[in-house]
Order: structure tokens, then sequence, then C-alpha cells
């Protein structure tokens, strides 16, 4: 169902464009220009399908989710509206009436800098299945001005540079100056009861603007649009024009600066005490800003406060926004004079939150100090939702510490913000079977004790139209081809496809378009990093977050394994195969960076050695992104997911490859364990130990000098890492191995790293009978379609949000 616009009408609103805003015409307009021009074009039409949305909706009055999260990894968005709106081929004839190639166009937009990984993308994703699948929807984020950072690999080391995505990403922004809203720091407050309601005033306080952004988000074959509303923090303060005047130019600019630093970069160093401070404001500027919003468009349109759980549903996705709990019970409270008990009713049912870690560092914390000097009334609210729990607790389990310290909100002087969500939230789900059972039965079992009916799982989905329809259209028009369009829609029609799994003609279709796919990486890759890598190769692919739960070491590992086979025997019978990897590191993980710059040491060293390079080549893609992934994942023939069972909790990546065609070769864990179980042992490759031989293993006592001294392999692998690649040795990453700290190589690496090779080769014959690997993937590609987002959605939209669609 594509928008009714005529191919007149795309040219004249382009040309209107052209002239309004840049004084050209079509012939003399730059690429740049017209990009913007066409991006216009663009937004107006996804403005008016908001109009009219924004109609039914007064009409239909029907509950909303209003989604926070602290990133949404959208990356380009021209080429996505346009596939979603059904208007990629109109647009390309009306340019190429002028020699405008649309796919340059898409080249001069950046990547919008409002997200960093999985989690990120997975809110984006969600996104365009809620418009998709026409139910009421809203994301609230922070408009930042920089992203997380641009990865620039400098001698092997990762260097940060300035995310500049605003200049060309800006154009997708729809400034909304009627909504500004004003957000409170610092300070201190007082409390009164006048007529037998409480006021609360506030002195000292510092009061930022938040001005918001609306970025729209088309669905496929939808007349539905979602806003991601995004707010920017701004100062309210006049200028201190006696100070400029006198030459102080600093102190005229000090407030303004202060407030505007909040959302100049997504993730904030938080090493230092500045850089606590700093993300705090951002989270609590994200949460009233946006929570204001939500009541305010309530009782605008129904009056009535107490009916907000009946209209609005409020998402947490991971902890980063739970700080909309205490200001959502402010603002009953103070702003519109409910009681305590009335007010966390409300919360409790209008509050939904997703948990995505397990990892005890990742569940976020903030010491008391610190939220009392930044945010006193909420930290006031908080003091007392733990009073009042902990009165309940102490009652069930009487002088019984240990519980009390398991479920208090407060812990060493922190507020634990996981607690936090779990008791104010009505819903709290994991992201994968085995993610939301260690939920249970682990990581919160004392929660899940008191109030099992709480819990429970939606795995994750990823958008299947944009991973495949546009990322891989080769792979689309077989589809469309042996089993329709209705799989475009509806994901669980995918299934037809595996009734071709013994059809040669497809199978040779499949390895086919693989191979031109990776031709189209290895051109891609040339231009974009100067690398050449041979199209002919296996190409075996990680790309994630760079940390050391996820084990791109272990990786690495291998590939040192097979790099000695190599140096001790050049004519080893050895598939040719290329190593890809993807990461960024945060800018204070050394150890992280330390393994990208191992990654580049030992792609540096086998290119000075062709002979190796033939069998065995290593490729780090610079400022991994969206866009290259879009360019990656349909390439890639083995998918690396190999994080220690019980860490990682769902994964998406894994999903992106599984859709394409790429094999997973990884470990049980995550949605890894949805896979398996979705195509059968014979059609992945596991290894490794399960979750619970881990937990048993840490247990009795975790020594990887047991296991290093015990294989002949490691210890090659450990003098290696000693001589070093390309003049470089490696003596720090062996300390993290075998001496570091009371636990070294704490993700346990060495105890799988036996069974990791075992299946490599297992995985290595299976490759070299094509037909049978081809037969593999199709298996994959047919069973991916339970891992959409659009099933994810109408998980939640039915047992945790309780949404109608729009009519």
């Amino acid at each position: 169902m594509a928008y009714a616009i005529s191919s007149k009408e795309i040219k004249r609103n382009i040309e209107e464009k052209l002239n309004r805003y840049f004084g050209v015409s079509f012939k003399d307009a730059s690429k740049d220009q017209l990009y913007k021009a066409v991006s216009m074009t663009v937004v107006d039409i996804l403005l008016e399908e908001k109009r009219q949305f924004n109609i039914k909706m007064k009409e239909q009055k029907l509950k909303r989710v209003y989604y926070l999260c602290m990133e949404f990894l959208v990356g380009r968005s021209l080429k996505n509206n346009l596939y979603n709106l059904g208007l990629v081929e109109d647009y390309r004839k009306v340019l190429a009436n002028y020699d405008i190639n649309l796919e340059d166009l898409y080249e001069m937009e950046p990547d919008a800098g409002l997200g960093n990984g999985g989690l990120g993308r997975l809110a984006a994703c969600f996104m365009d299945s809620l418009a998709t699948l026409n139910y009421p929807a809203m994301g609230f984020s922070l408009r930042y001005d920089y992203g997380l950072f641009k990865q620039k690999i400098v001698d092997g080391w990762q260097t940060e540079m300035p995310d500049i995505w605003l200049p060309g990403g800006e154009v997708w922004l729809v400034p909304r100056s009627d909504r500004v809203l004003k957000v409170r720091f610092g300070g201190w407050v007082t409390e009164n009861f006048e007529d037998g309601k409480l006021k609360v005033e506030y002195h000292d306080d510092t009061v930022v603007e938040a001005m918001p952004y609306d970025f729209l988000i088309s669905g496929a074959d939808s007349s539905t649009v979602t806003t991601l509303r995004l707010w920017q923090s701004r100062s309210i303060s006049t200028f201190d024009m006696k100070s400029f005047s006198q030459g102080d130019y600093a102190k005229a600019m000090a407030k303004a600066s202060e407030a505007e630093v909040i959302t100049k970069v997504l993730y904030p160093s938080d090493d230092h005490s500045q850089g606590k401070t700093l993300r705090l404001k951002q989270q609590y500027f994200l949460v009233s800003a946006s929570i204001q919003n939500i009541v305010n468009d309530h009782i605008k349109r129904y009056g009535d406060i107490r009916t907000l759980p009946d209209k609005a549903a409020i998402h947490i996705n991971d902890t980063h926004p739970a700080l909309c709990i205490p200001e959502l019970m402010r603002i009953l409270m103070d702003d519109h004079g409910l009681g305590w008990d009335e007010a966390w009713e409300i919360v409790n049912k209008t509050v939904a939150y997703t948990n995505h870690t397990v990892m005890a560092e990742a569940l976020e914390t903030w010491h008391l100090d610190l939220v009392l000097r930044t945010l006193p009334r909420i930290y006031q609210i908080l003091q007392e939702i733990n009073k009042r729990f902990m009165e309940q607790v102490w009652k069930k389990y009487p002088n019984n510490w240990d519980k009390a310290a398991s479920l208090s909100l407060i812990m060493d002087n922190h507020f634990r913000m996981a607690n936090l969500s779990i008791l104010a939230g009505h819903s709290v789900n994991g992201v994968s079977n085995l993610h939301s059972e260690i939920i249970k039965k682990d990581t919160f079992k004392d929660f899940y004790e008191i109030m099992p009916e709480k819990f429970t799982n939606v795995t994750n989905g990823i958008t299947h139209r944009r991973w495949v329809y546009q990322s891989n259209p080769r792979l689309a028009a077989l589809l469309d081809e042996t089993i329709g369009h209705d799989w475009y829609k509806d994901a669980s029609c995918l299934k037809q496809f595996r009734k071709y799994e013994n059809d040669n003609q497809v199978l040779e279709r499949l390895l086919s378009l693989k191979e031109e796919n990776k031709v189209d990486l290895s051109n891609w890759l040339k231009k974009k990093q100067n690398v050449d890598i041979d199209p002919k190769t296996r190409f075996d692919t990680q790309v994630k977050r760079l940390h050391a739960y996820k084990r791109q070491l272990l990786n690495v590992l291998k590939i040192i394994e097979l790099y000695n086979i190599l140096v001790e025997n050049p004519n080893y019978d050895m598939t040719p195969q290329t190593y890809i990897f993807g990461a960024k590191a945060a800018p204070g993980y050394y150890h992280a960076k330390e393994v990208i710059e191992l990654i580049n040491y030992i792609s540096k060293d086998i290119s000075m050695h062709p002979e190796i390079k033939k069998k065995l080549n290593v490729v780090f893609i610079e400022d991994y992104c969206v866009t290259s992934a879009e360019k990656l994942i349909p390439a890639s023939e083995i998918s690396e997911q190999i994080s220690l069972a019980g860490k990682e909790a769902s994964g998406t990546s894994n999903m992106k490859f599984m859709i394409n065609g790429a094999l997973t070769f990884g470990t049980l864990d995550g949605a890894n364990v949805e896979i398996c179980d979705a195509v059968g042992r014979d059609n992945i490759y596991i290894f490794g130990m399960t979750a619970k031989e881990v937990n048993n293993l840490w247990r009795s006592g975790y020594n990887s000098l047991q296991f290093y001294n015990q294989s002949s392999s490691l210890m090659k692998i450990i003098d290696r890492l000693k001589k070093g690649f390309a003049g470089k040795n490696f003596d720090n990453i062996v300390n993290y191995l075998l001496y570091l700290g009371p636990v070294a190589d704490q993700y346990m690496c060495f105890a799988d790293f036996e069974n990791y090779i075992h299946v490599y080769h297992m995985m290595d014959n299976d490759y070299r009978n094509p037909k049978e690997f081809a037969r593999k993937s199709l298996i994959n590609i047919s069973e991916a379609g339970i891992f959409a987002g659009d099933r994810s959605i109408e998980e939640y939209a039915k047992n945790i949000w309780h949404l109608e669609k729009i009519k």
C-alpha cells in the first residue's frame, strides 16, 4: 500500500524545497542540497500522515504506549522511509530524469547520533513495528548534539572523534517550540501543608528548558506514524550582558553552557564525579520532560489524572529511565494533589520495565549524596518508597536481614534502579527465555518469590523488513519468487521457504546471491577503508559492542591458533577464511581497547605474509554502525555469538545474521538457545558450557592456569602473544588471561577454548560441502520469523501494555 502521490507532485515538491531553502534549481543543486530537499518532501508526507493519525487517535480515544529509552539507534532515515511508504521507485524515476542516482543521496545522510548498540537498535526496531502494526505509540529520548563518538583507528588503537551528525541529520527533526517544558536541578526543598494538601517549594534550584524535536518514523504499508520525541536542553537564564560588556565572556556564557551540556553527548564518560553527575542529569532531564509531556497531554485529552493507567502505558527500556517512577509520583502528588497511596497505585498500573542485563556491574545505581545534591525532591520520594517497602518486607520476613538487604532499594549508600523498577512496575520482562529464567531464579529471585505475577518474558525481535527487504534485495527477490510477498508483513510466512531445502535450483540461487553480496562488501570495504578482502574466502563475522563478556578475545585466540598452524606448516589444508570484526569500546575501557589493538596488529602482521593471507585474513571495520551492518550482515556466512553462557540477555545481531542465511556459531546463551530450538542442533554450531555449568565452575573456583597447563595450543598462543604481531607484544592481555586480579580470564575463554576449536572443525568440514551448507542456511532463513520485532510488539501489546490497534 504505497502512499498516494504522483510523479508530478514529487517533482514539484522537490523543486519547491530547492528554490525555497537553497535558491537553486535541479540542475544547479549539489548532492547535499538535493538530499536535504528530497528528505524535506518525505518529512512533509510524514507530517500529513501524523496529522491524520492524530485525528484518528482523538476520535477513537485509544490507550498509547510511551517508550522511554536513552538511545534509539535508527541509522539512516531517507531510505527507510521511502521503502516503508512504497515510494522508492517513484522517487528514483523522478530523480533519474535529472541524471541523479537515489543511492547517491542515501550516502549523503549520516547515521543519526542517537544510539550506540543493541539496546538502541532494539528500540528503533520496535518503533518501526509499532507503526507498521497500527499501535498508538510515542518514543522519548534526548537530542544529542554528538553521538557516542566516531571511531578512528590510529596505529591499531581506537581514537575517539566527535560524531557530528546534525548538519546532515537535522532535516529529519521537526522542532516543537510550542511544547517547551522546564526541568529543575539542585537547590533544596521545603514541605508545608495548606488546606490539608502538601505544598513543596524549591529554593536556589537551577531551571533548564527542555526543547522538543519530533523524529517521525513511518510504518511499512501503514498510514500510522510513530513519533520519537527528542529533548534538547537549553538555558532559560537571561543573557549576562554586564559580564559580556566587561569582557568576561566565559562568565556571560557559563549558565548557558552548563544547561546545554546535558544533551551534548550520548553516554558521557562516567569514570569521574563530573561524568556521573552529568549522566544523572541526562537521565532525569529525559524522564522529567517526558513524564510532564505525558501527563499534560492526558489532562488535555481526558481531564482526570486518575484515568492515566487506562490511557497510557509507560515503558522503561533498561534502568536508564527508572527515575520516571519518582518523577511521576512527584507530579501526581505535588502538582495534582494526590495522596501517596493513590499516586503509587497509578504508578504501579502505568509503568512496566524491561531488564536487559544480569551483570551486577551493569545494574545501575546512584550514590545517595549525588541524588540529594542534584535532585533533592526525588531523593525524598525515593527514601519514602524504600521506607514503606521495607516495612512490608520486615513484616513478611521478620529479622531476616539477608532478605531485606536483597530487596532494599538502598545498598551501600546507593539507590538501586533495577530494584526500584521491579517494585514500581506492574510487569518485569526479560528478553529471552534463558535470560528471563535467570532473572527469576537468580538475579532477582527474592523479588520473584514475593511478586511472581509481575515476571514474564518477551524475546527480542528485529525489523525483518529493513534487514532483508532493504539490506538484502537479492534474498528478498528470491523469497518473493518462491513463497510470495506475504512474509514482508507477516514474518511467520518465512516457514514456507523450508519446503525448498532440497531444491537444488533454490540452493544454487542462495549460494550465488551470497557470493554477490560478498563481492559488494569487498568493494565497499575497499572504498571505505582501502582494505582488500577476497570474496572467495569464507566470511566469519563478529560485530557487537566490545566487552570482555562478549568474548571477542576468544575469537582472537582461535585466529592465533590458526595463524600458528600456518606458520608451522604453510601448506596446511585450510579453507580460505576472512574474520571480520566491528565494535566500539567505551573510551575508558582500556582492556577492550587493547583487544581492538590486538585485532588490528594481527591484521597488519598477516598483511606482511601474503602466503598466510591467502588462507587467513583479519579485518576490523572502523566506526561500525547501522549502515555498515546493512552492508556486512547479508554477506556473512558465519555469525559469531560466543558470549559466556548466562551473560548475554538476548542479542539481536544473531537474529539479523540468521534471517540473512548466516549460520550461528555460538554458546547456549541469550536468544541463541531459541535459535537452536528453532533450527535444530544440526543447523547451528553450539559449543561451550551451559549457564548452569558456568555457575558450577565459578563456585568451585575457576583457575585459567589449570586449563593453560593442560593445553599445548594455549601455551603456543600465549607464547605468540608475548612475541607479538607486527613488532608489538601483548603482555597485558597475557596478564589478563593468566595472572590479573583475583580471577584471571573471568569470562572463561580458556574453559571453552578446546570445545570451541572442536566445533570450529565440524563447521569447517560442513562448509566444504556447499550444497549442504546452503541447505542449513535456508533452514535458518525459514525459521527466523519468530524473531521478528512484529512478534515481540504483539506480545508486549497484548500481555503488558493492553493496547488496541488504530482502526
